[in-house]
């Protein structure tokens, strides 16, 4: 599992790809047309929740092991922020996020097949790390982990750990800048042609709809990107 985990976690900006584009694949719906609202009110919170664990866990304590020439590697332990209630909150946004876009896609397929994929590509990914990270820091390490779940999150003390530290908000949108990016873009398209009554199945008003928040999306990215290039977004 560990080789398994090293090879995802040199090639895991690509996974995401194929994961998007599987959202569209045709598959039998989770709830029928007429309960539409089911997966759209429930795949918004889902998904919405997963990036906002991501952006509370940049925020308050960013971590900086996300690798170095396609290679687990870390500078240092991180233990603070929302690190101190789990261990790879992170990923568990990314999970959030991608099993919130396959309700919300109201596809069966998805949840039975790609987001399952999805999770044990993040265990191999995870147990890749902590090899590292166990021989790396050693006892430290271990102490981390007998302190804090793998997986599931504790939220004892979690109020203290917001009221303690302070929270960098120019950190999430530069780093997140790019996943933010693609996730806008795929809740757009899926809202857009998966819910035609959204727009009275007005096929024209949906293409206007694509002109106008399409570029506004891409702007809004190479705007950040441009900040960041400039180092107006200072506080990293």
């Amino acid at each position: 599992m560990i080789q398994i985990g090293n090879f995802f976690f040199k090639y895991r900006n690509w996974v995401f790809i194929p994961l998007y584009l599987a959202l569209f694949i045709p598959s039998t719906e989770i709830v029928s047309s007429e309960q539409h609202y089911l997966t759209l009110w429930l795949g918004l919170f889902i998904t919405i929740l997963g990036q906002v664990i991501r952006w509370a866990t940049v925020g308050f304590d960013y971590i900086d092991r996300g690798g170095k020439d396609k290679k687990v590697y870390a500078s240092r332990l991180v233990t603070g922020g929302i690190f101190n209630h789990c261990r790879n909150p992170l990923y568990i946004g990314n999970i959030l996020k991608l099993a919130g876009l396959g309700i919300l896609a109201n596809s069966l397929l998805y949840i039975i097949i790609f987001v399952p994929a999805f999770m044990f590509i993040y265990q191999a990914i995870v147990l890749a790390e902590e090899n590292y990270l166990r021989t790396k820091f050693g006892q430290d390490f271990d102490v981390y982990c007998q302190q804090v779940n793998r997986w599931i999150p504790s939220f004892s003390g979690l109020i203290t750990t917001f009221n303690n530290m302070s929270f960098r908000w120019q950190r999430p949108i530069v780093k997140e800048n790019s996943s933010v990016f693609i996730w806008s873009l795929g809740i757009l398209l899926i809202l857009l042609f998966k819910y035609p009554e959204l727009t009275n199945q007005d096929t024209q008003l949906r293409s206007q709809l694509l002109v106008v928040f399409i570029p506004l999306l891409t702007a809004l990215y190479f705007g950040i990107r441009y900040l960041k290039k400039s180092n107006k977004l200072q506080g990293l």
